[in-house]
């Protein structure tokens, strides 16, 4: 296995990860990536590969415990289903999926198209940044509604979720590390009280749908019920204001506009610019694979952007082409742990470009976008934009 170097806060790589992707195709199935001292899978038949392959999962099975400093968050993480394998997470996402059905999901096209209107009609006539104005609140709000949480705490759930995702980020520090527990025990006495306040008075909303969620007897408890809502706000919440950020400047740069159908055309943006490019997994026993030896706990990084990438896998993958007839990109995972948001974050991308565009025929940018220097996540720092 080859050995690549390349420091994931430097600005070049922020800016533009994909050269370096291109260059790890010459290099085998699988290269060690020194900065994060583990090997790492680049192509699409890999990472496909190493997503659906069930001796490798997320929770490490040789896991030491955490520093005390970062206990509090981990101990939300511990109740997560993106953080548990078999049999644990096969009955929290059965659990779940009773709940964040498809046909729920579908029921909140007309709210988003509404709520996208409402922002539109609220952007001033100065220059302004369209992530705060638009892409920010549109899955903050949605998730709220969804939730069944007064809108009136929505800038209280962002401030947790960003403090939170910062632990998945390349560049952490530990005053990251702080803010992140700190936020996680904050979020966890916040929706305490108010699943507290659901299990007493019922309504139509998602929280109250996951109390009364039940398999064979089973029920999700008070810890997997915290730990789910704070995984649906923030996954869902950060990969979906990127997602939107990253395709309007995609139009803004090359001139295409969604069409009728938008679906195609934001499957194309997840493809072409993810807003997550690495995930990880661990060994949970001893394997041979592609080549490579893992021993038992041995972790290993998915970069799914790379994979959307592979010319092997997508005619010229670096091309916009809505409705290319192509494997399944990786943006949203594979295998058991195929986010279970996906068709939340699809409607909510198709609605908020095609509704934007619509609107907002003459939209151009005022400044040069950036991205901003987060990696795993690839987002933008700001979008200065002008109508």
């Amino acid at each position: 296995m080859k050995t690549v170097a390349q420091d994931p806060t430097e600005d070049a790589f922020v800016q533009n990860p994909y050269a370096f992707y291109d260059e790890l195709r010459g290099l085998g199935d699988l290269v060690f990536w020194d900065e994060y001292d583990m090997p790492m899978a680049h192509s699409h038949k890999v990472v496909s590969s190493l997503l659906r392959d069930r001796r490798f999962g997320r929770k490490n099975p040789m896991e030491v415990p955490p520093a005390p400093h970062t206990q509090p968050f981990y101990e939300i993480e511990a109740h997560s289903m993106l953080e548990r394998d078999p049999p644990c997470h096969t009955r929290l996402r059965g659990l779940v999926l009773r709940a964040f059905t498809s046909r729920r999901i579908a029921g909140l096209q007309p709210e988003i198209q509404a709520l996208c209107h409402d922002l539109i009609d609220q952007f001033p006539r100065d220059p302004f940044d369209l992530l705060t104005a638009y892409a920010t609140p549109i899955p903050a709000i949605t998730i709220a509604r969804l939730l069944g949480v007064p809108e009136i705490h929505v800038s209280e759930l962002l401030n947790w979720s960003n403090a939170m995702v910062m632990m998945y980020q390349a560049r952490r520090t530990y005053a990251d590390e702080v803010a992140a527990s700190d936020a996680a025990t904050e979020f966890a006495a916040f929706l305490t009280d108010y699943i507290d306040h659901r299990r007493k008075i019922p309504a139509d909303d998602l929280i109250t749908h996951l109390i009364g969620a039940e398999e064979h007897g089973e029920t999700l408890s008070t810890a997997e019920l915290i730990s789910t809502c704070i995984l649906l706000l923030n996954a869902g919440h950060e990969a979906t204001v990127h997602s939107i950020g990253n395709g309007v400047k995609h139009c803004l740069e090359t001139g295409c506009r969604p069409s009728a159908d938008p679906a195609p055309f934001a499957e194309e943006v997840l493809r072409l610019d993810p807003p997550l490019h690495v995930f990880m997994r661990y060994a949970s026993e001893d394997v041979d694979v592609f080549g490579h030896s893992f021993a038992k706990g041995q972790q290993v990084g998915l970069i799914l952007a790379s994979a959307n990438h592979d010319p092997s896998a997508f005619e010229a993958p670096s091309e916009f082409r809505p409705g290319r007839a192509s494997p399944t990109h990786a943006s949203f995972g594979g295998g058991i742990h195929f986010c279970v948001g996906a068709p939340l974050a699809r409607l909510e991308l198709g609605l908020a470009l095609n509704t934007l565009f619509e609107r907002c025929p003459n939209l151009r940018l005022d400044a040069p976008p950036r991205y901003a220097p987060n990696y795993h996540f690839h987002g933008l720092s700001e979008l200065r934009v002008s109508l």
